[in-house]
């Protein structure tokens, strides 16, 4: 009896460690199989997948500034830039392209280009110049002024430029609460400038491309031939009006300050910044036969400048063959300049005036 029992012992022994070799097996299996499905949902380090995320690795990004399909065409709008007007600047920061050159009296004057853009304010308002039509026609752009200089409103007629005119037109209202002289109180938006244009009847779109060519990934100019430092930059225009700019690493943008003082905006409070500058210099005199010493600008033909981003400044040369030809920007290798994504500042300078740039 006691020889059957041990037998009987064992084999219950042999029964329950066959039972938990089984379940231990069945626990390794289903944790392979649900390992396995979780693998398929993980890559290598183990983390999830995101297919979507994948998928657009090589998707080009979307420009900011301008949409590069649009046809719409832009508008230009003269700005005053006179020291009791410039505090009350409205929507310069909005514009594609801000163009400043110099004017009678040592003074400047600005274009800015708008390209489907929404701004409730823009101003103030000034009068045209005959030379700032050719940075209008090269951006195929409606004209949007007060006034004109006796050789405005000849080339006007004469080159057939489409534009808005403050004399004539309902598209601007005075700001009576700003307390200076009348004439620097004009002022516009995008809704009245577009129900204007829309009165006129004047073409809404363009077949014309764009002016610069635009990146949507950050441009590294460091490693560039010719390229220097590019922190602070000063452009003196007269002996009354010099353009500032200092870099600001964290926005990747520069500051403007126009005689030392920040350039701010009058509806935002926020100081103006560029992400792009163009600055090249050029011949200018005064027009013998006008009695308010208009300056006339030899900026047809090819010169030396510079283009400045994201802390450097890389030498360029420009050329315009003609008033309505688009000025071409190339690095010194002879390859078109792109710019980075923003809004850009082209300085056209007198050519006996003092750049510097560190």
């Amino acid at each position: 009896m006691k020889k059957r029992k041990k037998k009987t012992n064992n084999n219950k022994k042999i029964i329950i460690f066959l039972g938990i070799v089984l379940v231990i097996a069945a626990i390794i299996g289903t944790l392979i199989f649900f390992g396995n499905k979780s693998l398929d949902k993980n890559d290598n380090d183990g983390k999830a997948n995101e297919p979507d995320i994948e998928l657009n690795v090589d998707q080009p990004k979307t420009l900011k500034i301008v949409d590069v399909d649009s046809k719409s065409r832009p508008y230009a709008v003269m700005i005053n830039n006179i020291s009791t007007a410039r505090p009350y600047h409205s929507g310069l920061q909005e514009a594609m392209i801000v163009y400043e050159m110099i004017v009678e009296g040592g003074i400047t004057r600005m274009m800015a280009v708008y390209k489907d853009a929404n701004v409730d304010r823009i101003g103030s308002v000034r009068s045209s110049r005959h030379y700032f039509l050719d940075y209008a026609l090269e951006n195929d752009a409606i004209y949007v002024h007060i006034g004109w200089s006796p050789q405005a409103k000849s080339d006007m007629s004469a080159l057939g430029v489409n534009n808005i005119n403050g004399l004539y037109d309902s598209a601007f209202y005075r700001d009576k609460s700003l307390k200076i002289s009348k004439e620097h109180t004009s002022f516009t938006d995008t809704g009245r400038i577009n129900k204007l244009i829309s009165k006129k009847g004047y073409r809404t779109t363009t077949n014309r491309d764009l002016l610069l060519n635009y990146s949507a990934e950050d441009l590294d100019l460091s490693t560039m031939q010719g390229t220097i430092a590019a922190n602070n930059i000063s452009i003196k225009y007269s002996g009354s009006a010099k353009t500032e700019y200092k870099y600001d690493p964290v926005s990747k943008s520069y500051l403007r300050s126009v005689n030392g003082v920040a350039h701010k905006d009058y509806v935002t409070g926020k100081q103006y910044t560029a992400k792009n500058i163009i600055t090249y210099q050029v011949g200018n005199t005064k027009i013998s036969s006008d009695k308010k010493n208009r300056q006339d600008l030899d900026n047809l033909g090819k010169g030396t400048g510079y283009f400045i981003s994201n802390g450097y400044a890389v030498p360029i040369t420009w050329e315009k063959t003609s008033r309505d030809s688009q000025t071409v920007y190339r690095y010194n290798n002879g390859e078109e300049i792109k710019v980075n994504d923003g809004n850009t500042f082209i300085q056209i300078q007198p050519k006996s005036q003092e750049l510097i740039i560190n």
